[in-house]
């Protein structure tokens, strides 16, 4: 005969769980790249929202572009207050000294330092120098 669902959910429950030993895993979160990279990202991204909230500035932007430097301080600031929680890690982050002179082992092979860098910054630099061009765009037109 067979088990209905709820039997074969507390049968699941009390002799399956019990064999598993509660195993725990130290996972590298820090990908480690130094945090002063992670913080001129961040820097870089306001610095978007504040050139087109300064440079287009209207009533009816003020509540969007808050909402979207809410966002970004939260996507990063979760992250990192994730990282510091539970039992201190057994691996670090890099300083950036350390990025520079060792540079950092990828799915390829190693990457020099410099490179690493400048590949972790080109996207938010670029969006910075869209917002420029968004700004010189609209002075143009409205000229």
């Amino acid at each position: 005969m067979s088990k209905g669902l709820a039997e074969a959910i507390i049968d699941y429950s009390a002799t399956a769980h019990a064999e598993l030993p509660n195993v725990r895993q130290d996972v590298d979160r820090t990908f480690e790249m130094p945090t002063v990279l992670y913080g001129a990202t961040v820097a870089l991204y306001l610095g978007f929202i504040a050139v087109l909230g300064i440079g287009l500035s209207t009533p009816e932007l003020a509540i969007p572009m808050a909402i979207f430097a809410i966002f970004i301080v939260g996507l990063f600031g979760a992250p990192a207050l994730w990282l510091g929680l539970g039992r201190k890690p057994e691996t670090r982050a890099k300083s950036f000294g350390e990025l520079m002179r060792h540079g950092i082992a990828t799915h390829t092979g190693l990457l020099k330092g410099k490179d690493a860098a400048i590949q972790m910054m080109v996207l938010p630099v670029l969006i910075v120098v869209w917002a420029f061009t968004v700004l010189l765009i609209a002075g143009i037109v409205t000229a």
